[in-house]
């Protein structure tokens, strides 16, 4: 069965562009999964079709109002049956790719995009979660929904042409993924790593492992910090420290 994922905002034609488009179009091409588009003004009863008002006790900015959305989310799921609601904004909880393969298990999905200083609160008395792509402020929650959209077409069985591609990349063993090459072999003087061209499978598994957790070490401390590392772990770590020493390297690490 297809995902099905419906995106209610006030800006709808704004995704038009990004689901006609490479792995996301592809899968909305084969059947794999479903986006549609609401716009929230479809929802608003007054004849300015309004979906905002000024906030209670003051302040600058404005807040959406909460019964066209709530009209919006009980017409949907009239129509295409219950979803999981997503409300897009920066107070929500981080996505992350464990997030992803939760939310890519689901049959249908419903994604709110924010706009101005958000949405009135006594929304979560209707949505199931809210989640944020970062520690920033975007103008609305578009852009959010699209890389929500984005990453889960990755994960839909059959959709990638390589099925093992997405198990390989970062995030997915906790940590970043090595570094990648392609041609020519040298570029400018600039050569690839000598490792990979010499068909040695073991030798090229043990450099991108090593790679891979010397990038996430100097990167992204916090992820390696959640890592359990194995002997074969340090002993790669011991000898690319000792490599950039200058000491003599115990292991592959070209």
């Amino acid at each position: 069965m297809a995902q099905s994922i419906d995106i209610i905002s006030i800006f709808p034609e704004i995704f038009d562009p990004v689901l006609r488009i490479s792995i996301t179009g592809r899968a909305i091409s084969k059947g794999s999964l479903a986006v549609r588009c609401h716009n929230l003004r479809d929802h608003t009863i007054d004849k300015h079709r309004s979906t905002d008002d000024t906030p209670y006790g003051g302040g600058s900015g404005m807040v959406m109002l909460l019964e066209p959305m709530v009209r919006a989310l009980q017409a949907i799921e009239v129509e295409h049956g219950k979803a999981l609601k997503i409300v897009l904004a920066p107070t929500g909880r981080p996505l992350t790719q464990k997030i992803v393969r939760e939310l890519v298990q689901e049959p249908r999905l419903i994604l709110m995009c924010g706009r101005y200083e958000g949405m009135d609160d006594r929304i979560h008395h209707y949505v199931d979660d809210e989640i944020s792509i970062g520690d920033f402020v975007l103008t609305g929650g578009e852009l959010p929904a699209m890389i929500i959209v984005d990453a889960l077409a990755r994960l839909i069985p059959g959709v990638l042409h390589n099925e093992y591609s997405s198990e390989e990349e970062s995030f997915e063993s906790g940590l970043l993924e090595y570094p990648q090459y392609s041609r020519p072999a040298e570029v400018a003087g600039l050569a690839v790593p000598s490792v990979l061209l010499s068909g040695n499978h073991e030798h090229i598994r043990k450099w991108r492992r090593q790679l891979a957790l010397v990038r996430t070490r100097d990167r992204r401390p916090d992820l390696f910090a959640a890592v359990a590392l194995s002997d074969e772990d340090r002993r790669l770590l011991a000898s690319w420290d000792a490599q950039q020493s200058g000491a003599q390297p115990s292991g592959p690490s070209t």
